[in-house]
């Protein structure tokens, strides 16, 4: 079941030149019959080897501004006949086709054109017509011909073809045809969602790919498909988990709301502290103060370069990563001093407008949450008005919500998160979390502001809120009942401002 397979003719058509030299060196050295076109052509000939051309084959110069090249049966033909059959055989005899056993190509660079944002035409002459029918052709009749479909597969051919003499056996021959079918269905989807604008469908397709330790826990298997190079610099640390990326994602969604000085610091996708003030290290000290018991292992994130004050400080307490935009080169003297602590620089990149997950024996498809509450936006339901201090106070309460598990209930004071019941069952029980946990840490209610993730059904919440000195609300409104909620706060002195927005997380 070897069916090795000895190389005589080769067609090499490729756009990305790199490697390319010693590849088409040994080729010649083994006595294979080299065949080109275009700029490939010059390439070999370039490096004084002689290639036959393939508009010699074919008859026909290349055509269309290089549009069509290779597409010819007397191409298609050697690349796709059955060595096994008697009637292709006949056929390529008759009309004098060379059987290619190799076929090296591969794609415009599609991809990077598109991101490189140039004109339309420019990214729509980076399609690739024949060297994509080229790739599948050849993966296609992998019984018979070897495919190399990218020039990162250059040096592992030139092994091949070093150790075995240019022959290749059927196993290797179906490897690289399951690899050059990877890169042609990626091709063809990154090309789609180019085009897509209204057919609803899911098309996702990533190449890239990091196995992890483990999955969310140590017996799953875990693997993140993405380039995290693209998103950040890593200057310390270990490699980073399932849950840590878990968690780096949500604080970089999270701090993104913010455009003052601002720290953070998350524990299971959820902030549990965060402040916003004149300078890192009272950012850093007053979000440190809503939680430091969950904020051991956490993440910590700020939207500012980390100085050397900060860190000193935050030096103190154990936590898995960090994260921001810059550092001072003796801060991050200092935060290295720990072999295992994360540290990545944020580069500013755009990131998905879209999220999915899968669910049951499909997946969910959405756009993200994208709506930050300003007040701007807002309606005040009640007799009295929030005054500045508290719309701004609102406004926080609101991006933090936002960013924390269903159900939600947030406490905020001048820019601080004081506490925040997460994940319950129903909003009452979030509030008498948030309650609980603001009275453990010794923080005053009185002045504070409430967040609400989601409307109030009934007045229950708003009554609980006054009973412990919170005097202004935010949340969407939309309940039948809205009403109730609103009397009781006219009734109790209470302000209450509604988004028209909801922020479930789930």
């Amino acid at each position: 079941m070897n069916q090795k397979r000895q190389i005589k003719n080769a067609l090499v058509s490729v756009f990305h030149k790199d490697g390319l030299g010693p590849v088409v060196h040994k080729l010649n050295e083994l006595g294979i019959e080299i065949y080109s076109t275009g700029g490939t052509q010059k390439f070999i000939e370039d490096q004084g080897i002689t290639v036959n051309k393939v508009e010699d084959l074919t008859t026909y110069p290349s055509i269309l501004g290089g549009r069509v090249k290779t597409l010819h049966p007397h191409v298609f033909g050697g690349i796709l006949s059955r060595r096994e059959l008697d009637s292709d055989k006949k056929q390529i005899e008759k009309y004098n086709i060379p059987e290619f056993d190799l076929v090296i190509v591969d794609l415009y660079p599609f991809e990077k054109t598109v991101s490189s944002k140039t004109s339309e035409q420019n990214i729509i002459e980076k399609i690739d017509i024949g060297g994509i029918s080229l790739i599948r052709a050849a993966a296609k009749n992998y019984k018979d011909v070897f495919v190399v479909s990218e020039m990162s597969q250059y040096e592992e051919l030139l092994s091949l073809l070093e150790n075995d003499n240019g022959s290749t056996d059927l196993e290797t021959r179906k490897k690289f045809a399951g690899k050059a079918f990877n890169i042609s269905s990626h091709y063809d989807t990154t090309i789609f969602n180019y085009f897509n604008e209204d057919e609803i469908c899911f098309k996702q397709s990533i190449r890239n790919s990091k196995s992890l330790r483990y999955g969310e826990n140590p017996h799953q298997n875990g693997v993140f498909f993405g380039d995290l190079e693209d998103m950040f610099n890593q200057l310390n640390g270990k490699e980073l988990s399932y849950n840590n990326l878990l968690d780096v994602d949500a604080a970089v969604n999270l701090i993104s709301e913010f455009k003052d000085t601002t720290f953070a610091v998350l524990k299971h996708n959820n902030a549990c502290g965060i402040s916003s003030r004149d300078s890192l290290i009272e950012s850093w000290k007053d979000a440190l103060a809503a939680d430091p018991i969950s904020a051991f292992g956490g993440v910590l994130i700020t939207n500012t370069e980390l100085d050397l004050e900060t860190a000193i400080e935050i030096n103190e307490i154990f936590f898995e990563v960090i994260i921001a935009p810059s550092y001072d080169k003796y801060a991050l003297d200092i935060l290295k001093r720990k072999k295992n602590r994360v540290i990545l620089v944020q580069k500013d990149i755009k990131l998905a407008r879209t999220q999915f997950r899968t669910i049951l024996n499909g997946v969910l498809f959405q756009d993200k949450d994208l709506k930050t509450d300003n007040f701007s936006d807002m309606k005040s339901v009640t007799k009295l008005k929030p005054n500045k201090r508290e719309i701004s106070d609102l406004e926080f309460a609101s991006k933090v919500c936002k960013h924390t598990k269903s159900n939600t209930i947030v406490f905020v004071k001048n820019k601080q998160l004081l506490a925040s019941g997460v994940g319950q069952t129903s909003r009452v029980d979030a509030l008498k979390q948030a309650v609980k946990k603001a009275k453990f840490f010794k923080f005053d209610l009185n002045e504070a502001v409430m967040a609400s993730d989601a409307f109030f059904p009934f007045p229950d919440c708003v009554e609980l809120a006054n009973n412990e000195g919170i005097k202004c609300v935010i949340q969407p409104g939309g309940s039948i009942k809205d009403n109730l909620s609103i009397e009781f706060c006219d009734n109790n002195s209470m302000k209450m401002v509604m988004t028209g927005h909801r922020h479930f997380k789930h």
